[in-house]
């Protein structure tokens, strides 16, 4: 049986809305152990504290305002966030960064945000969850200044060249792999980049309920889960030329040193 941690859902999502503890169940049952619940918004991170809080040992949370939402990340706003990551719920500042692909806030108002959770960060001595897209050099330029006193950083769903990959690398950042290398064409790049991550900077996750992995798609439900973590699982061990046992041990093994959860036997 599998012990294994996804380090991205979005539980709090609406889509959950109706069956959120039949997809818990799903997950555990298929080995997911443990699930870190993505704060985007200050109202999404107060569900997700709410939704650790109800399942402690196997829920966990992110506080953060994602990039899309950072036209509302006023000083109220943030400073709101910062209590919310003082709950010992929250194990990682996040999920925040740069999307210049869909621009749905202003690019001035995504820096702005993203710099000011990376100095929160720095203050509560917390990991980052990143976010970016079609941002490569600004969002390392910003990184780059932060990162000597960021603990620690994961660049979540990571799907970039393998020059993107060297630079995260060179920075000690984390990398966290989606359903996306499971699907044989927008995964085609990636596949090959998984053999140069080494074991302890490497993480999985589903971004439920995002990034349905194809194999685990049946009729026309197109929602992602949990559960389906597993297909990760094996398509990054293919990818990197190790048993899928190995592989489930060191991304747990990595993900409880990095969100400081509590090791398993």
């Amino acid at each position: 049986m599998n012990d294994l941690v996804d380090i991205g859902v979005n539980l709090a999502h609406k889509q959950f809305g109706h069956d959120r503890d039949a997809v818990i169940r799903r997950a555990l049952d298929a080995g997911v152990r443990r699930m870190l619940v993505t704060g985007t918004s200050v109202e999404s991170t107060r569900a997700a504290i709410a939704l650790a809080r109800e399942k402690p040992g196997t829920l966990f949370a992110t506080a953060g305002i994602h990039p899309h939402d950072a036209s509302r990340a006023s000083a109220a706003a943030l400073a709101e966030l910062d209590a919310l990551a003082r709950s010992p719920e929250v194990k990682s500042m996040g999920e925040c960064g740069l999307d210049f692909d869909r621009d749905f806030s202003p690019r001035p108002a995504q820096e702005a945000a993203f710099e000011a959770q990376l100095e929160r960060a720095v203050e509560l001595k917390l990991p980052v969850f990143l976010h970016e897209r079609a941002a490569h050099e600004r969002f390392l330029a910003i990184l780059a200044r932060a990162r000597p006193r960021l603990v620690r950083a994961v660049v979540h769903c990571f799907t970039g060249t393998e020059r993107e990959l060297d630079a995260y690398l060179a920075l000690d950042l984390h990398i966290g792999i989606t359903g996306w290398i499971c699907d044989d064409r927008r995964g085609a790049g990636l596949r090959p980049l998984m053999p140069k991550i080494p074991a302890d900077r490497l993480m999985i996750e589903t971004d439920a309920p995002y990034l349905m992995p194809p194999a685990a798609k049946t009729g026309r439900e197109r929602r992602n889960e949990p559960a389906f973590l597993t297909h990760v699982l094996e398509a990054v061990a293919r990818a990197a030329g190790r048993p899928a046992a190995q592989v489930a041990e060191e991304t747990k093994r990595t993900a409880e040193r990095f969100f400081g959860l509590e090791s398993t036997p």
